[in-house]
């Protein structure tokens, strides 16, 4: 005799209550592959970041390879795999901001804060993002920080702002 189980349905990957969140998401696509973007911009939105576990538990409740899972992680720049640091600065590359020296401010970043871009500092503080264009051509070369767009500024500029939000003092 074979026993089936009456509730297979896959357990998140711990007890936090924003798998409530996730769960929703998949609940409103029926738990279709289909879903599967939208269900990973809940998990993004509730975690901030798609760690492995977070994988397995979608591709397994969707019923989706975790390869399919993994490739739409890592294809779209919107998901992340690693947490955030605490405070974001996001340098445009964009034609005009590029043209006008945001290739050097995100030099200037890395070498004051020892950061890659799409990296986050050591102590978790600073993460260090590029944008393609953030729309502010205007104000090029123009910056992000913490959700406040910079128009033009020196290198020095913006590593005070940096600063000033990490609450660091400036070397002199």
């Amino acid at each position: 005799m074979t026993t089936v189980a009456v509730n297979s349905a896959p357990r998140p990957p711990g007890e936090d209550k924003r798998w409530r969140i996730v769960d929703a998401a998949m609940r409103r696509h029926g738990y279709d592959g289909h879903g599967l973007i939208e269900t990973l911009h809940a998990v993004q939105q509730a975690f901030v970041f798609i760690d492995p576990p977070a994988m397995r538990y979608v591709a397994k409740a969707l019923c989706v390879p975790l390869s399919k899972v993994y490739g739409v992680v890592t294809f779209y720049h919107f998901f992340t795999l690693k947490p955030a640091g605490r405070h974001c600065c996001v340098v445009c590359l964009g034609t005009a901001c590029y043209i006008k020296g945001s290739g050097d401010l995100l030099r200037a970043v890395e070498d004051q804060y020892h950061v890659k871009e799409g990296e986050t500092t050591a102590d978790g503080e600073l993460s260090l993002m590029v944008a393609r264009c953030i729309g502010a051509c205007g104000l090029a070369p123009a910056t992000v920080v913490d959700g406040e767009v910079i128009g033009n500024p020196t290198q020095a500029q913006l590593i005070a702002r940096i600063d000033s939000r990490l609450e660091r003092k400036q070397p002199t």
